[in-house]
C-alpha cells in the first residue's frame, strides 16, 4: 500500500484537510503532531479504545482471585474465634479490592502496550522530524488510483509540501 504525506504549518488548514479526507473516504488517515490537540481528535474521530475492557476483565478477575485466596487461606489455616464463620465476605473485601486494583492496573498497561504497538521496532512510515518541532503532518494511506486525488486535496488545503511514499 502506498500513501501521500502532507506537511502543514497551520493547525486549522490541517484540520480542514483531515475533515475533507474523511468525508471523501480516500483512505486511512494518520496525523503527526508535536503536542496532543483536541482539534485533531475531533477531526479524526478515532474508535473507542478497547483498553477499558482489559481493565474491566482484569479487575473483576483480580477481585475474584482476592476473595478466593483469602477464603482459601482461612480454610487452610483456620482460626476459630467464638464460633464465627471462617469465610465472611466483609473482612475479605479489603483484600479483594487491593487485588482488584493491582490486576486491573497491570492488565490495563498490558492492553495499552498491545493496542498501541509498543515496542515499535520499525520507523513509522511518513514520519518527519519536523513534526516534533511545531509542524503537522497528515499521512493518507490509499490505493494507487486514489493517490492523485489525495495529493490534490492536501495541496488545496495549504500543504507546504506533499510527497508520495511507500
Amino acid at each position: 500500500m502506498r500513501g501521500v504525506l502532507g506537511h502543514f504549518k497551520e493547525l486549522d488548514s490541517a484540520v480542514e484537510a483531515i475533515t475533507e479526507l474523511k468525508s471523501a473516504r480516500l483512505g486511512d488517515v494518520t496525523v503527526f503532531t508535536p503536542t496532543p490537540r483536541h482539534e485533531f481528535e475531533v477531526a479524526v474521530a478515532p474508535p473507542t479504545s478497547p483498553v477499558r475492557l482489559y481493565l474491566l476483565i482484569g479487575g473483576l478477575a483480580g477481585c475474584m482471585f482476592g476473595y478466593w485466596i483469602a477464603i482459601w487461606a482461612s480454610a487452610y489455616w483456620p482460626l476459630v474465634v467464638g464460633g464465627k464463620a471462617f469465610a465472611s465476605w466483609i473482612p475479605y473485601t479489603i483484600f479483594g479490592f487491593e487485588v482488584f486494583v493491582l490486576v486491573g492496573a497491570l492488565s490495563t498497561v498490558a492492553g495499552l502496550f498491545i493496542h498501541s504497538g509498543i515496542p515499535r521496532l520499525t520507523m513509522t512510515v511518513g514520519y518527519d522530524p519536523r513534526f516534533s518541532q511545531g509542524d503537522y503532518g497528515i499521512w493518507v494511506e490509499c490505493s494507487p488510483d486514489r493517490l492523485a486525488s489525495a495529493e490534490a486535496l492536501l495541496r488545496k488545503h495549504g500543504a507546504v509540501e506533499v510527497r508520495g511514499e511507500r
